[in-house]
């Protein structure tokens, strides 16, 4: 059975990549924060949670090590953890970013470290990072200066590890999601056009057909899942 790791498992887009590697036969173990009010309902034979702290460098390494240990290898890692802010520069202070930075880059680069290192080991393996809009393009960005920056940084770090890997059957992807249709967004924009907006589920289904043998030849993608927004 193929292990695949999920970050952030109790979020909207966490337990949709959650259901689809499992309904396509994958062990999936997800991260999730200390005393999480999100109940995760997926069978016991398939899924594991694990507290972790993504902030932690040390506690990220043991939780990747672990899974090694447990499973043999990785095959995906889903890395959904993160956090937005709204600011202009005016309103931004060097905090935000710190901030931002911690959350968005920090969550990302210590679990994808050690699994990207695993993976070069079994020649093997697929990395998904959520980016943004607002990462890819400064156009984006404007009033959220903080999470654009951090952002950015993500598509840095995928072309980075790519670079590492070239030669060897470990990919790194961005995935790019538009507006999500979640309900804490359609609570925040009640008069948008929801039936634009792209589902958990669809990023799930994306994400997993990048680790199929169809989508084997692809490398260093940016996968801009917009729906009709």
């Amino acid at each position: 059975m193929k292990t695949a790791i999920v970050t952030g498992a109790s979020g909207n887009m966490g337990q949709a990549v959650v259901k689809k590697f499992i309904d396509e036969g994958y062990f999936v173990v997800g991260t999730i924060v200390p005393n999480d009010p999100v109940v995760i309902d997926f069978p016991a034979d398939k899924f594991k949670a694990v507290v972790v702290d993504l902030t932690d460098e040390e506690d990220s390494q043991k939780f990747v090590a672990n899974v090694v240990a447990k499973h043999g290898s990785i095959d995906a890692a889903v890395l959904t953890v993160g956090g937005f802010a709204m600011g202009s520069i005016a309103e931004t202070k060097l905090a935000d970013i710190n901030k931002q930075y911690k959350l968005n880059f920090e969550t990302a680069y210590n679990a994808a470290r050690p699994v990207f290192v695993q993976m070069l080991k079994q020649n093997s393996g697929r990395i998904f990072i959520i980016g943004s809009r607002p990462g890819l393009s400064a156009a984006h960005s404007k009033g959220m200066v903080a999470y654009g920056l951090a952002k950015t940084l993500i598509f840095r770090l995928a072309e980075l590890m790519n670079a590492e890997a070239k030669g060897k059957n470990v990919v790194t992807s961005v995935v790019v999601p538009s507006t999500i249709d979640t309900p804490i967004n359609r609570q925040s924009m009640p008069d948008a056009k929801f039936e634009d907006w792209v589902k958990p589920e669809e990023i799930a289904d994306a994400i997993y057909w990048h680790c199929t043998k169809e989508a084997s030849v692809l490398r260093e993608p940016v996968i801009k899942v917009y729906g009709n927004a």
